[in-house]
C-alpha cells in the first residue's frame, strides 16, 4: 500500500453499521472517559436528563420532531424510563425565554446510558431537521403535490430516513427506492435529462418511455432538455396526446427569467390544443418563496436539496435532575433549569406550558409526553407512517392561522 489513505479491511464504505450503533461504538470519546472516571470513584447517580432545543433555524417557532421511535429502538433493552413526545409531534420553543420543552426524557443509572448520548442526538437531530423543513414546504405548496427528490445530494446511507423524515413531513411521495421500499410505498419518479440525451431526440425518448414503462406509471415528460419549454411541451403534447399525464419543468435558474410568466405561456399553449388536463409540474432548487409564487400556475413541485438537506436541528441533552441517597437533588449547567418537567398543551390551539412535573396537571391541556421505555421494555405502541404524516399535516392545518405561544408556570 502507498502513501495515499488507509484502505478500509472490514468494510467498503465509511459508514457505521446497526451493530456498531446500538453498541454506542459512535459516541465521542469523552464519554468513555467519563464512564471510566466514574467507575472507578464508584459514582453512579441516577439521573434525569431531558433531551431539548432553545433555537430553530427559522423566523418562527415550531418544528416536527422525528426520530422518536428509532432512539425507543437503540435503548431498548438497557434498565431506563423514558418518557417522549409522540413521533411527528410539534414542538415549541422560546429564544427568548428560559423555557423549554424536553422531546425525550431518561430515567436511569447515568453509566448505562451515558455513551448513548451521540447516537441519541443523531438520530433526533438531523431527522427533525428535514421533517420541520417539509412541513414548511408542505405549508407553502398548499394542497399541491409534493415529490421528494432529494436524496441524490445526501449520503446514500441516509437515504431512507431522509425519505422518511420527508414523508412525516407531508410529502406525497418519495423518489428513493430503498426508502420507498422500506416505507412499504411505491418509489415515484419521473425521467432523467440523460434519457433525453441518449437518444438526442424528445420525441423518441418520450415515445420510448411510454412504450417501455407500465401503465400504472405517469407519463410525465420532462420538457426543457434541448428548447425552451414552451416549444418543448407543445411537442410532447403533439407526440403523446392523451398519454401525455403531464410535464416538468426543471429549468435551471440561469434560464428561467420570469418563471411564472413562462409556466402561464405553457399552459394557454396547452390549453388552446385540447391539453387543459396536462398537469404541470415543476423541480429544480425550490425553496418555499418559489413555491409560494408558483402554486397557483402548477399542479405539483419536485422538491429535492432545500428539505434533503435541511439545517439540522440542535437539540441539546443535559442532565436536570439526580437521586442521591433517596434524595433528589435539583442540578442543571448554567443557563438551563432545573428539575424534570412536563409539557401540556390547550386542546384547542397551540398554547403549550412547561411546568415541574409535580405540579398539577393545568386544566383544558394535555400532556405532550408519554411512556415509551419502561425498564427497558418499549410500551408505546408504534403509530403508521400515514398515521404520523396525517397527524401532521392536521396539525400544520391549525398551525398555520395561529401564533404559538410557550410559557412557564
Amino acid at each position: 500500500m502507498g502513501s495515499g489513505e488507509r484502505d478500509l479491511t472490514d468494510r467498503l464504505f465509511w459508514i457505521a453499521n446497526e451493530d456498531e450503533i446500538k453498541r454506542a461504538e459512535t459516541t465521542d470519546v469523552y464519554f468513555i472517559y467519563t464512564l471510566q472516571i466514574l467507575e472507578k470513584k464508584g459514582l453512579d447517580p441516577r439521573v434525569v436528563m431531558e433531551v431539548y432545543l432553545r433555537n430553530l433555524p427559522y423566523p418562527d417557532n415550531w418544528g416536527v420532531v422525528s426520530g422518536i421511535y428509532e432512539v425507543a429502538k437503540l435503548l431498548e433493552g438497557l434498565p431506563l424510563d423514558v418518557r417522549a413526545m409522540e413521533e411527528g409531534e410539534i414542538f415549541l420553543v422560546s429564544p427568548d425565554s428560559i423555557a423549554y420543552e424536553p422531546v425525550i426524557q431518561i430515567e436511569g443509572r447515568y453509566r448505562e446510558f451515558a455513551k448513548y448520548e451521540n447516537p441519541i442526538l443523531g438520530l433526533i437531530c438531523m431527522s427533525s431537521g428535514i421533517s420541520s423543513k417539509a412541513a414548511r414546504v408542505r405549508m407553502c405548496a398548499g394542497d399541491k403535490v409534493l415529490f421528494s427528490f432529494g436524496t441524490r445530494r445526501s449520503h446514500p446511507a441516509l437515504a431512507p430516513m431522509i425519505e422518511r423524515a420527508t414523508y412525516i413531513g407531508g410529502f406525497d411521495s418519495v423518489s428513493n427506492v430503498l426508502g420507498a421500499k422500506m416505507m412499504g410505498k411505491k418509489p415515484v419518479g419521473t425521467m432523467p435529462h440523460a434519457l433525453i440525451q441518449c437518444f438526442g431526440d424528445q420525441k423518441i425518448a418520450w415515445k420510448s418511455f411510454d412504450e417501455i414503462m407500465p401503465k400504472e406509471i405517469p407519463k410525465i415528460a420532462l420538457v426543457d432538455t434541448f428548447s425552451d419549454e414552451k416549444t418543448e411541451a407543445i411537442m410532447a403534447f403533439e407526440t403523446l396526446g392523451d398519454k401525455l399525464y403531464g410535464i416538468r419543468l426543471d429549468t435551471p435558474r440561469s434560464r428561467r427569467g420570469n418563471w411564472r410568466k413562462i409556466i402561464e405561456e405553457v399552459k394557454w399553449e396547452l390549453k388552446i390544443r385540447g391539453g387543459n388536463k396536462v398537469k404541470i409540474f415543476v423541480s429544480g432548487g425550490l425553496d418555499e418563496e418559489t413555491i409560494l409564487e408558483l402554486r397557483e400556475v402548477v399542479d405539483g413541485f419536485g422538491v429535492g436539496t432545500g428539505v434533503s438537506n435541511a439545517p439540522t436541528l440542535d437539540f441539546s441533552a443535559k442532565i436536570v435532575e439526580l437521586v442521591v441517597n433517596g434524595r433528589d437533588i435539583f442540578r442543571a449547567k448554567r443557563g438551563d433549569i432545573a428539575g424534570k418537567k412536563e409539557v401540556y398543551r390547550a386542546y384547542d390551539r397551540f398554547d403549550d406550558i412547561v411546568t415541574f412535573y409535580k405540579n398539577p396537571k393545568p386544566n383544558g391541556y394535555y400532556p405532550l409526553l408519554s411512556d415509551l421505555i419502561r425498564d427497558g421494555k418499549i410500551v408505546r405502541k408504534f403509530k403508521s407512517l400515514d398515521e404520523i404524516r396525517e397527524s401532521v399535516l392536521s396539525k400544520l392545518k391549525v398551525l398555520k392561522g395561529s401564533k404559538p405561544t410557550l410559557r412557564l408556570i
